[in-house]
């Protein structure tokens, strides 16, 4: 039937929704009659005679196995063959039919003859009964089938007697019928019932300053008359009314004013009545002359607007009082309740306490899978979707109870995974948006899922002509698009996006979470896994993926174990890093919707928080135009640093949250902030009523008037105090993670206070408090040197003078000069108290650590032993230093890194210049891997000042291949190859693997020079000083500082010579060139089939024994390789298709595999000009692409290579 899935192999695993086991895995209605459900002998026995179905063709077997639950589906490797017995839901065969069941067994009657065996056969009067059972069941087995994927059955609500209480997960405004604005909030009750509650009688406003001699008396008519001037009698305006506020910006004095409150029942007019006042297009009477007028918090979303005067956060908890609610006439949602109140009906909940939790939401991850073309990234008008992976999971529990994929065409079963088959791409579609209407998904993620795989399913269905597809918001009807959007932000950078609108659903695209929350070298699903749940995945190429699917049942699991893998990989990074705890608590804190956090930068933070605290207040703030501006301000003091090596404890006090204090402790805000000539007026004295700042500023103590900023800050870090303070005590590792996740939120969105006033692009900039605060932290730091340095000293009885040697924004470090951990910790803590006597409070210098050796290089880069306890080091600890800055290549990474170890963990300064030697010395022999040598860049924007090298190679590879090229936003691999003697750098970028499949020489210099060489004389000069002059130095010294020279050059900087192009392009290599086994001179053309020359003839057994010598290895070698990648992606018995660019591995081997390849060409040649010696190659490797046909033989290896080793320990390609 057209719209079914051709198969349905259910999963063994129980069914966590319902509470019971599922049914398994092939499994018809007729096969769950095979077994009994309660170990019945009688139903055994009827369980028997029962005549065995098929499904597809395949006969349904019993088994007494039980189902497998979740958490122990083995291995793929290790697999267990799929069981086929019958869930508990299967009712016992005695049970279903009207007649009894005889027994299986012969009884005689007294003085009569045998009864008739039954046996296995019905008896005539009971085939009917079961012919309409099998109907029955079928149908009940339909309806289970939907039902198991649905939310638990909604209890029926009295809007009299019961009240209710949900979460709401998101909230939009609508306009009803009329222009009137409604809110929209979405949301789930504990028990996991889905609610949509329409709240009425919200009416948008701003505000406007009463002229003089303006009362209560001239409200009616000015919205009269703003009605009939300006909009001919439509009556948008409402309400008009006087109230007294004070504006937010600056100090004067403790009187109030009337301003004028503008209420709009037309949100579509909001506006232009907005622009009447700001325009000067309103006269009336005398008060308003036509003269522009500013506005105050009429640039506010009406949401947020609702949000605050309602005093509702994001993603907490609402309550509705029996009686005060009514379900909706008109339904809209499939939600399971849908509700309507009045706004002031509405009671929220501050999430603290009880509140705090969060409802059992329902998370979907997926995935999917298209069939694209040859060397063409899949297009939707043309390549199919041939897979969907699905993962649902409830909010707290730690493993899916719904593990499906979708496929086209036949795929093998799948341990713990249901595989649902379809003949027609409309049909999967089709059927996949049914299902996901059917689970109800409060949370959407996956992968990239926002910029290709939502989109692409769009594209699809709408070329597809799948016309009930684009659905999967919870309102009916409302068609789910996909808009392009420009995202900016000088926190989270520049990035182009998409958007899908599903009304009621959250979507959390974990790529865009890794981008915004984590500088990482690389992106990928891969490389982000590996970076943090130390695993990596198989990284199919698109080109491949193709080939899979037009294989057969089997290569289509393989892809389908990939993609359910891919759909899984983003729920457990979610769940290992806390993301969505972590969100969910940002918008608590800051009382914006969840939807912001991703949409929206920092300043809508801020700004929710100032509007709520200026409610409570009495402020009203002014809605100021966004005006860029060039002015620029000094920022935080660095210290100059005493460059060096310090072989004696060092010890760093921090400033606790910094800026924050410092904005407490002078009162600096929008509403302390004072006018000279109002100083004067008022009568205020500077250091008793107002203070002067550094930055030449005034501000107002806190006895005149208590800022708003201040008490904002306040509140936040007091929150904060609390939650670390619960987070002691706390022993539930759910509410150890909500807690934590809320005292992270509490810490960013302070620190974001300042950031806030000093954006001049904003809402509300304000460059005095910004400079003033940047200005008294430079004044911290020297006063804190000035103290330290005049306390302890040997003239105050000390045994050592102390020296701060660094200071950078809000930390100090100080050589107090003793040489054991144990004093200077001790004088650490007792200078941090000493010197936090000397500010205002809530300023406080904390002692934290003590560096243990310590190196200093320049400004913002140092690196040092990490100590908070003398007993043993917590970490290497290093900043600004190659080590974790991510635009150099791995080979400076590793190299400095190690180099830092010996200096600093085993004090072995000779030992790390040896190694720095042997470094180059590989590097220049071409010895380094490739994958050593890749420097990622991000891909920023599309115009560049000057060419860069990642932008030109993306160029280049979007003419090669569009669909895989990279796009903005994304990081370019490249790395750096020979090329004519005046090119550029960016003329010689190219695709690492470009490079291995064309064997294109590595320019080794440039990575030398430009890579290299200055990061290893940074970390080595402060250490050598003037022995490093004593350095063996030949023709190629790197630098000179103070009469200290380290030479990279010498012995170690012999190079292997590779021949680079001597005019433009790279086509001089294409010359195919053969040449002699023994010394290596050219062949003549014609001698493709000739090992040796003339003059080495002699020699050819020799030289043929030593060909076959180094076949081996190089066979041996991506033996080895190829078996770890086999381990990697979860089977020894499978070609490896993996091409993840982000695994050190995989470039080497590629370029095993291309040495091998070539070794056998040449072994093939010597073995037809040898006679006496003959081998046939005992390895067949595979092309450059893998074979999905032509399985490579292999050697077999006790121990496997581990990729440990590629990755932090030799760089040699060699010893692979």
């Amino acid at each position: 039937m057209d719209g079914e899935p051709v198969n349905k192999k259910r999963r063994t695993t129980p069914d966590v929704a319902q509470g019971e086991p599922a049914t398994l895995a092939g499994e018809s209605t007729a096969d769950a009659l095979l077994l009994p459900a309660n170990g019945n002998p009688a139903d055994t026995a009827a369980a028997t005679a029962a005549p065995a179905l098929t499904t597809n063709g395949n006969e349904s077997q019993a088994t007494d196995s039980q189902p497998t639950p979740l958490d122990q589906v083995p291995d793929e490797d290790h697999a267990a063959p799929p069981s086929t017995a019958a869930g508990a839901h299967a009712k016992p065969l005695s049970a279903l039919f009207k007649a009894k069941t005889p027994s299986p067994k012969k009884k005689r009657v007294p003085g009569g003859k045998p009864l008739t065996r039954v046996g296995s056969n019905l008896r005539e009067d009971n085939k009917e009964n079961f012919t309409e059972l099998l109907a029955r069941l079928n149908q009940d087995n339909a309806i289970e089938e939907q039902e198991k994927w649905a939310r638990p059955a909604a209890p029926k609500l009295n809007p009299q007697r019961d009240g209710i209480v949900f979460q709401q997960i998101d909230i939009e405004e609508h306009t009803a019928a009329g222009g009137a604005p409604t809110i929209r909030a979405f949301g789930v009750t504990q028990k996991g019932n889905s609610v949509l509650l329409h709240v009425k009688g919200f009416l948008p406003y701003f505000w406007v300053a009463a002229p003089r001699g303006f009362t209560n008396s001239d409200c009616l008519p000015l919205m009269e008359h703003l009605n009939t001037a300006h909009f001919n009698g439509g009556r948008p305006i409402s309400n008009v009314t006087l109230a007294n506020k004070r504006s937010l910006w600056g100090y004067k004095g403790d009187s109030v004013s009337p301003f004028i409150r503008v209420e709009v029942v037309d949100t579509k007019q909001y506006p232009k009545v907005r622009n009447a006042f700001e325009r000067g297009e309103v006269q009336f009477k005398d008060y308003f002359d036509g003269s522009s007028l500013m506005t105050f918090e009429s640039n506010i979303a009406y949401t947020l607007r609702f949000m605050i005067d309602h005093h509702i956060l994001g993603m907490n908890w609402l309550e509705l009082k029996p009686g005060r609610w009514e379900h909706s006439k008109s339904p809209v949602s499939n939600c399971q309740y849908e509700l309507e109140c009045q706004h002031n009906d509405l009671i929220s909940h501050a999430a603290e306490g009880d509140w705090s939790g969060v409802a059992p939401l329902r998370i979907l991850s997926f995935d999917i899978e298209c069939a694209g073309r040859k060397g063409i990234f899949p297009e939707a008008e043309i390549d199919p979707v041939i897979q969907i992976a699905n993962m649902v999971t409830r909010q707290g529990d730690s493993k899916p109870f719904i593990r499906n994929i979708f496929t086209l065409n036949t795929c093998a079963h799948i341990v713990g995974s249901e595989v649902l088959e379809f003949k027609r791409e409309q049909d999967l579609l089709s059927k996949w948006r049914a299902f996901v209407e059917e689970v109800d998904p409060d949370l959407i993620i996956g992968y990239n899922t926002s910029q290709f795989d939502i989109p692409y399913l769009m594209d699809r269905a709408k070329a597809l002509r799948v016309t009930d597809f684009p659905f999967f918001g919870r309102l009916k009807g409302v068609k789910t698009e996909v808009k392009e959007t420009h995202f900016s932000s000088k926190a989270y950078g520049t990035r182009d996006s998409k958007e899908t609108n599903m009304d009621g659903r959250l979507q959390l695209d974990i790529l865009q979470v890794m981008q915004r929350d984590y500088k990482l070298r690389s992106y990928t699903l891969n490389s982000v896994c590996a970076h943090f749940l130390g695993e990596q995945k198989e990284d199919v190429h698109h080109s491949v993926i193709t080939d899979l699917q037009n294989g057969n049942a089997e290569s289509r699991r393989r892809l389908a174990v990939y993609c359910l893998k891919d759909a899984y990989l983003p729920q457990r990074l979610m769940d290992k890093l806390m993301c969505f705890i972590n969100y969910i608590e940002m918008a608590r804190v800051t009382g914006i919707p969840f939807n912001y956090l991703l949409s929206r930068g920092q300043q809508i933070k801020v700004i929710s928080q100032l509007y709520r605290q200026a409610l409570k207040t009495g402020y009203v703030i002014p809605a100021l135009k966004q005006e860029g501006s060039d002015e620029q301000y000094e920022g935080a003091t660095v210290l100059e640093p005493e460059q060096g090596y310090y072989d004696v404890p060092i010890a760093t006090l921090d400033f606790a949250s910094l800026y924050p204090s410092i904005m407490q402790a002078h009162n600096l805000c929008y509403t302390t902030l004072l006018d000279a000539r109002i100083a004067q007026t008022l009568g205020l004295r500077e250091d008793e009523d107002y203070v002067k700042t550094p930055n030449g500023d005034l501000f107002v103590k806190e006895h005149k008037r208590k800022g708003l900023l201040p008490t904002v800050l306040q509140d936040l870090l007091s929150a904060r105090k609390r939650a670390r303070a619960e987070l002691k005590q706390e022993k539930d590792p759910f509410k150890r993670a909500v807690l934590d996740g809320r005292q992270l939120a509490l810490k960013i969105s302070a620190n974001s206070v300042y950031g806030f006033t000093g954006a001049t692009i904003g809402k509300l900039p304000c460059l005095p408090i910004s400079m003033s605060t940047t200005a008294y932290g430079r004044q911290m730091i020297d006063t804190t040197k000035k103290e330290v340095e005049g306390r302890y000293n040997t003239a105050n009885g000390y045994d050592y003078d102390a020296t701060v040697i660094y200071g950078d924004t809000d930390s100090v470090m100080i050589r107090f000069g003793c040489p054991d951990l144990e004093t200077a910790m001790k004088l650490g803590a007792e200078a941090a108290e000493y010197v936090t006597s000397k500010f205002i409070k809530p300023i406080k210098l904390e002692f934290e650590k003590v560096y243990f050796p310590y190196l200093l290089i320049s400004k913002k880069r140092y690196a040092g032993l990490y100590w908070t306890k003398p007993d043993k080091y917590d970490k290497m600890d290093t900043k600004g230093i190659e080590t974790v800055r991510r635009d150099n290549c791995r080979l400076v990474v590793t190299v400095i890194d190690t180099c830092l170890r010996k200096m600093l963990i085993e004090r072995d300064v000779k030992g790390a210049e040896n190694y720095a030697k042997q470094v180059i010395s590989d590097l220049l022999q071409n010895k380094v891997d490739l994958s050593q040598l890749v420097i990622t860049k991000a891909l920023a924007k599309a115009d560049y000042a000057a060419k860069q090298a990642h932008v030109e190679l993306a160029e280049r590879m979007k003419k090669r291949d569009a669909g895989s090229a990279p796009a903005m936003g994304d990081r370019v691999a490249y790395v750096i190859i020979k090329g004519t003697k005046d090119a550029r750098a960016y003329e010689k970028s190219e695709d690492p693997l470009y490079v291995l499949e064309n064997n294109i020489p590595i320019d080794t210099k440039y990575y030398l020079e430009n890579q290299l060489s200055k990061p290893l004389m940074r970390i080595f000069e402060p250490i050598m000083g003037e022995r490093a002059s004593s350095l063996p130095r030949f023709h190629l010294p790197l630098r000179r500082t103070d009469n200290a020279c380290l030479s990279v050059a010498g012995d170690h900087t012999r190079t292997v010579t590779i021949i680079a192009p001597t005019s433009g392009g790279l086509m001089s290599f294409a010359v195919k060139r053969v040449t002699c086994l023994g010394c290596k001179t050219p062949l003549k053309p014609n001698a493709l089939n000739q090992a040796v020359c003339n003059n080495c003839r002699p020699k050819t057994a020799e030289l043929h024994a030593k060909q076959v010598a180094l076949t081996s290895q190089a066979e041996t070698a991506f033996a080895r390789l190829w078996t770890q990648c086999q381990r990697c992606q979860g089977s020894l018995h499978q070609d490896v298709l993996c091409t993840s660019k982000d695994c050190p591995i995989f470039y080497m081997r590629k370029k095993a595999q291309k040495e091998a390849v070539d070794s056998v060409a040449t072994l093939q040649r010597s073995d037809g000009q040898t006679s006496s010696t003959s081998r046939k190659t005992s390895t067949r490797l595979p092309s450059t692409k893998p074979s999905l046909r032509n399985k490579p033989k292999l050697f077999s290896l006790s121990k496997p290579i581990r990729a440990k080793k590629f990755e932090g320990g030799s760089l040699s390609s060699a010893e692979a």
